[in-house]
């Protein structure tokens, strides 16, 4: 009887085995990936330089935080000067951006191609933006950089004709008000 129990014991022992390895296995990935979830969540709240950022976005750029990382790599280009970079990241990001973002990287782009002075391409790119999204966060930011482009290709009157709409439709809102002043501002100071 012993015989047949130790028979029957050593037929179960390597599924014991299989289904303990496979277990720790599962373990240790999950372990795995929560350390990795947690490491990215804390380089998109801790990295703030471009080198930090293209190191976080090495690391994690195929996790969740991937395109919340990419999105602060662009805008730190764009603060850098590195515009040609920050456009890059901006067109990469299109249609992957983190959600409540979705926008930010057409207008991101857009602005870029003004830093670059591929204007008539950052006019098109604002005013498309404007139009389809009248009711937009970022739509005044479009129709605001519509306006500094016009007024950098040296069309003036074009920049002006707009300001006065715009300024009636944000009268209300203070905050929005001083952006449009700034802007009129700058179209009175070009080309003096």
């Amino acid at each position: 009887m012993n015989e047949d129990l130790l028979k029957e014991i050593k037929a179960v022992l390597p599924w014991l085995l299989a289904v303990a390895i496979a277990f720790a296995g599962y373990n240790a990935v999950k372990s795995h990936l929560a350390s990795k979830r947690e490491a990215s969540s804390q380089a998109v709240a801790t990295a703030y330089t471009a080198d930090e950022l293209e190191s976080a976005v090495a690391d994690f750029g195929s996790t969740d935080a991937g395109p919340a990382l990419q999105l602060r790599l662009a805008k730190r280009y764009y603060d850098d000067g590195r515009y040609q970079e920050a456009l890059d990241q901006y067109v990469a990001l299109a249609g992957k951006a983190p959600d409540g973002f979705a926008d930010v990287p057409v207008v991101g782009k857009a602005q870029c191609l003004e830093a670059l002075g591929r204007y008539d391409e950052a006019l098109t790119a604002f005013d498309a933006f404007a139009a389809a999204n009248p009711t937009n966060y970022l739509t005044l930011t479009a129709k605001l950089g519509a306006i500094r482009v016009l007024a950098l290709k040296g069309d003036k009157d074009g920049a002006n004709a707009r300001i006065a709409p715009l300024k009636e439709a944000v009268k209300d809102d203070p905050i929005s008000a001083l952006r449009v002043d700034a802007v009129e501002d700058l179209v009175k100071r070009l080309g003096k």
